[in-house]
């Protein structure tokens, strides 16, 4: 081997060190920026679309619920009108006949949701009118037990007085909460107050001025109730973060296979695939 040769394969060597050295800086600064508050908040964005992931453990490993939450756990469920199911879980919006379900899985702190919801809702409301398929809500609260607050239960609960009214209350202000103009960042839990959650509701014909919607957010009629359908979000085993999507149980992804679709053109192409398959 000649010594221009021999130089050649030891620079080479050299550049593929620095480069795997290069590879592993970049991934630990990645690792050290996902790790919040003791929680690690995994978030995936490959392509068109970001996932918030799910963690069952609260701040210090606990549940999270502070004393009026754990008040309200030990309370009698009053479920919302326009519930299914023993304990009132299941939240259909649509014609219920409709051959077709879409089950969403979100957060109400959940910034990756109010991207969806702003992007892709109107094409899901526009469906659902067409009856093109129904929509089956699975709310949860892990961004609570994340980062601290009560932001995720009391806005489920308020969105809970919503349904009470009616589904297309439940509907516009589940939108309203997810407005670019409402929704705060998941570290700020702004919808802890009810004196916010009352603003948004604001924007809701059939909300502003309600009465039996305003007190029951005040006194956290639902309360236990949010608390028992975050339960249920919780056994959701194949439902790593949210937003998540299913088409009769099947999951709707972006292009990737990987990533739920965030624009209305790949939601719609994800479902119609979804349809024929």
């Amino acid at each position: 081997m000649s010594k221009r040769n021999n130089w050649e394969n030891k620079q080479s060597a050299r550049e593929r060190l620095r480069a795997e050295r290069e590879r592993q800086a970049k991934k630990d600064r990645t690792r050290r920026q996902l790790v919040v508050g003791g929680a690690v908040v995994a978030v995936l964005a490959v392509g068109a679309g970001i996932v918030v992931a799910v963690s069952q453990l609260g701040k210090d490993g606990k549940s999270g619920l502070n004393a009026a939450w754990e008040a309200a756990s030990k309370k009698e469920l009053v479920k919302p009108a326009n519930t299914a199911g023993d304990k009132g879980t299941e939240v259909l919006i649509g014609d219920k006949n409709a051959k077709h379900t879409l089950d969403l899985y979100q957060d109400m702190r959940c910034p990756i949701c109010s991207v969806f919801e702003q992007s892709v809702g109107d094409t899901i409301d526009k469906d659902v009118k067409d009856g093109k398929y129904k929509v089956s809500y699975h709310v949860a609260t892990f961004l609570d037990r994340n980062f601290g607050g009560s932001g995720s239960k009391n806005a489920l609960s308020a969105l809970g007085a919503a349904l009470n009214v009616s589904p297309e209350a439940f509907s516009a202000y589940n939108k309203a909460l997810y407005s670019k103009a409402n929704h705060p960042e998941e570290t700020k839990d702004e919808y802890a107050k009810d004196d916010v959650l009352l603003k948004v509701a604001n924007e809701v014909p059939a909300l502003k001025g309600n009465k039996d919607f305003e007190k029951n957010v005040k006194d956290g009629t639902f309360d236990k109730w949010a608390l028992t359908v975050s339960d249920e979000f919780d056994k959701a085993k194949d439902v790593t973060g949210t937003p998540t999507l299913k088409l009769n149980g099947k999951k709707l992804t972006a292009e990737d296979g990987k990533n739920v679709p965030i624009t209305p053109e790949q939601y719609t192409k994800a479902v119609d695939a979804a349809l024929k398959s």
